[in-house]
């Protein structure tokens, strides 16, 4: 059946939030539901909700898997904490590392992290809980994108003719299906939630695993989430939708302190977008590229060269993988 898309031009906030608390609610009965917080603006916009229809009833989550930004974890916990919605900080990272042990494949890395959080980690949560409900952030463009063969999106089930409950042991509930990107951030900002919240570029659910091209170790995710770091920095003063760092497989020939080596490669991506269905590169200045590209080189050891990404979407992709 089509979802019918709730325009961000045509959505009546008030009436959004108080249609959605009520569903949830109704679907939750006198139960418990569960969700797991990323930091993302739709994670974020669905424990809000939550939190409005069912209070304690709703048992929120944050899943550190150890493909994270520095830090994020941590700050997001704090958020929320300083919002009154407690969120438990579960250490995932060696289970998630296991799950992506010696995978390449793009569609089959996003399969493992999507098995290992779906299947092992909020299974056995969702089973300790008590819930039978899974709230999740899933938007239009996530359906889309993975309905019409662009990526697998690792939150997408009942689309592609997966039954969660059969598969996992619970049922899904997707309070934002109907709207996208620019629809969710009206939504964030009507439900109080503060501006570093609303208006956050999107990051994807496998995080960093998805900027690795090869196999994810523990020295790559090094390496990107510096990168990612430099990148965001770097950029923060810029109007844009996404920005991002990958980290490419091939080794390249570099010279350092006179010696010739082989290092890695650094691509930069930014963009501009409304809702990520089309996006075009964010045109930076020579001066931005050369201060990107010098710091990237300087404070990562391992990368000896760094590239832009000048594609349009389509045929490129926001993200790499």
């Amino acid at each position: 059946m089509a979802l019918e898309e709730i325009k961000a031009t045509d959505l009546d906030t008030e009436k959004f939030i108080k249609k959605k608390t009520e569903e949830i609610s109704r679907a939750v009965g006198n139960g418990f539901a569960v969700n797991a917080l990323s930091g993302g603006v739709d994670s974020s916009v669905v424990t809000m909700l939550g939190h409005c229809a069912l209070a304690e009833r709703l048992k929120t989550y944050f899943i550190d898997n150890g493909l994270m930004r520095t830090g994020e974890p941590e700050q997001i916990v704090d958020i929320f904490d300083s919002l009154g919605v407690p969120v438990k900080l579960i250490d995932a990272k060696t289970k998630f590392l296991k799950a992506l042990k010696g995978v390449t494949d793009p569609e089959e890395k996003r399969e493992a992290v999507t098995q290992a959080f779906y299947r092992d980690v909020f299974r056995r949560l969702v089973k300790e809980s008590g819930a039978r409900i899974l709230m999740h952030g899933t938007i239009l463009t996530d359906v889309e994108e993975t309905r019409d063969g662009f990526k697998r999106q690792h939150n997408i089930f009942e689309q592609i003719g997966i039954n969660p409950e059969e598969a996992f042991g619970y049922q899904i509930i997707e309070p934002l299906v109907q709207l996208r990107k620019d629809g969710v951030r009206k939504v964030a900002a009507a439900l109080g939630l503060p501006k570093s919240i609303y208006n956050r570029m999107p990051f994807p659910g496998p995080a960093l695993a998805t900027r690795i091209i090869g196999e994810v170790t523990v020295e790559k995710l090094s390496i990107v989430r510096k990168a990612t770091e430099i990148v965001e920095e770097t950029l923060k003063h810029l109007d844009f939708f996404q920005c991002l760092a990958i980290l490419h497989e091939d080794r390249v020939t570099g010279i350092r302190e006179g010696k010739r080596l082989f290092g890695n490669q650094i691509e930069v991506r930014c963009w501009d977008s409304l809702d990520a269905r089309t996006a075009e590169p964010t045109d930076l200045t020579a001066k931005t590229r050369k201060i990107l590209a010098a710091r990237i080189i300087q404070e990562i050891n391992e990368v000896v060269s760094v590239t832009f990404n000048e594609t349009p979407k389509p045929p490129s992709t926001i993200e790499a993988i």
